[in-house]
């Protein structure tokens, strides 16, 4: 804690294994800042984007994943820059997010990133916590329509899964920090690949048999199933999901504090950047072009947990099985640096306090680990608490476009430009200056439609929903 907290580290940590700061030093790579990309970006929100493409067609929906993409690979590569303040090669480093914006915007701006971006963290771990009971559940139906035909009732509550899922999270929420999670992080990279394939194979097989739907240019077409003014809820919605699906601002600092001081860390994280973000663009595209060409106009919200698909229900349920354990530990990536700025303002705010402070170590086998009552209690609430509001409101389409909504102008575009203006010191209203406004208030109108349509859904949803009673 004392490391994590900026301060000298103990004795038994030489000076051969700490950096110029004083923390222990730090061995990441482009290629490990690639797979916490891959990890946090390719989440289940990938297996929505085929709906998102019914509801935008061919044209917008594509051309709104390519923007989308570009605008994150120059906005992060702009937060890149500012890890180090002033200079960012050989400034002082920036630890969090909230700490950059404090440097380079002051303590106004300090505060309201704090409030999106680590309420964006949390609804994340909601976020993901749905995603894996609906998993867990669409495993069960697949084997359910197996054995007693597609016509069958087949409807589970979430609530035991949900239940599950938060268990299994208390226990890995122990992990001391980020850095301890490279291993985690590197198998629900590959298992999102894994989930994403099987999705767009199965997809493809559906297209290549002859049996797809028909598709428009324009998406869903407005008629007696479909009108006006839910097609523009619906199209709203559809941008929330992309721009969740294009997000990973709330950890950016996290994984730029895993690399090694040389080469400097922004431009490895711009590497990175291009790296995970084309990777996440072709993996995009490939699953929302096949799956709105096998479905069409009746693309489920979910491609694998949906039932667009019935057999072989046993590739379905691997797919799930590469969600669930993707959402095991894209949540702790995610949910990291929530605890991590918890404990460190209690370390601020009680130094000298054990019951804050002290570790136990703790052996079992072979196996030796530290133990810290605060962190064993407050993270194990903290989990207890969004399972709930999870059971709560489990809606995956909606819930996921509202925290692409929430997060997606302020902590991608708002404030890395702000940030670089700062930086860089570009003069007010000259040509550069007017440009990036322009990129600015566009990405603001796009989060507050999304967020719209979203409440829009869910607020429908709600009214024919029993509060922790809901089946799928």
């Amino acid at each position: 804690m004392d490391i994590e907290a900026g301060k000298d580290p103990p004795m038994r940590v030489s000076r051969e294994e700490v950096d110029d700061d004083g923390r222990v030093r730090r061995t990441g790579n482009v290629l490990t800042a690639t797979t916490h990309i891959i990890t946090v970006v390719v989440g289940a929100g990938v297996l929505a984007l085929a709906w998102a493409m019914s509801q935008l067609g061919w044209i917008a929906g594509i051309a709104v994943m390519l923007v989308f993409a570009c605008i994150s690979i120059y906005t992060y590569n702009l937060i890149a820059d500012c890890y180090r303040y002033p200079d960012p090669v050989s400034g002082k480093r920036n630890y969090t997010y909230m700490q950059a914006v404090d440097a380079y915007l002051g303590g106004k701006m300090h505060v309201f990133c704090g409030l999106v971006l680590y309420g964006k963290l949390a609804g994340v771990t909601v976020g993901y916590t749905i995603t894996s009971s609906t998993s867990l559940v669409a495993i069960k139906k697949a084997i359910c329509f197996h054995n007693r035909g597609h016509a069958a009732y087949c409807k589970f509550s979430n609530n035991p899964y949900m239940v599950g899922f938060g268990i299994v999270q208390i226990l890995l929420s122990q992990i001391p920090n980020f850095h301890k999670l490279t291993w985690l992080s590197t198998l629900a990279a590959a298992t999102s690949f894994g989930y994403a394939f099987i999705g767009s194979g199965l997809s493809l097989a559906v297209v290549v048999s002859g049996k797809g739907r028909s598709t428009s240019i324009f998406g869903n077409k407005v008629g007696p199933e479909l009108s006006e003014e839910e097609k523009v809820w619906r199209v709203f919605s559809a941008l929330g999901n992309i721009a969740l699906a294009s997000s990973f601002a709330t950890v950016i600092y996290d994984i730029m504090d895993t690399l090694k001081s040389y080469p400097p860390e922004n431009k490895q994280m711009k590497k990175a950047n291009v790296l995970g973000i084309s990777a996440m663009t072709i993996l995009f595209l490939l699953c929302g072009s096949l799956g709105y060409a096998a479905f069409g106009d009746h693309t489920p919200g979910n491609i694998l947990t949906g039932f667009g698909f019935y057999e072989p229900f046993w590739l379905v349920a691997i797919g799930n099985v590469c969600i669930i354990i993707h959402m095991l530990g894209a949540y702790q990536v995610m949910a990291q640096p929530l605890f991590r700025i918890i404990e460190m303002g209690a370390n601020i705010a009680w130094p000298r306090s054990d019951f804050i402070n002290k570790e136990y170590p703790i052996k079992i086998c072979s196996l030796r680990f530290n133990i810290s009552f605060f962190r064993l209690i407050w993270r194990t609430i903290y989990v207890i608490v969004a399972t709930i509001v999870a059971m709560a409101i489990p809606f995956f389409n909606e819930f996921l476009a509202l925290l692409g909504a929430i997060g997606f102008w302020p902590l991608i575009v708002f404030f890395p430009i702000q940030m670089h203006i700062a930086q860089r010191q570009i003069r007010r209203l000259s040509l550069k200056w007017c440009a990036l406004h322009v990129l600015s208030f566009a990405c603001f109108l796009v989060s507050v439609s999304a967020a719209v349509g979203s409440v829009h859904g869910i607020s429908k949803n709600v009214k024919k929903y029993r509060l922790f009673r809901y089946k799928q």
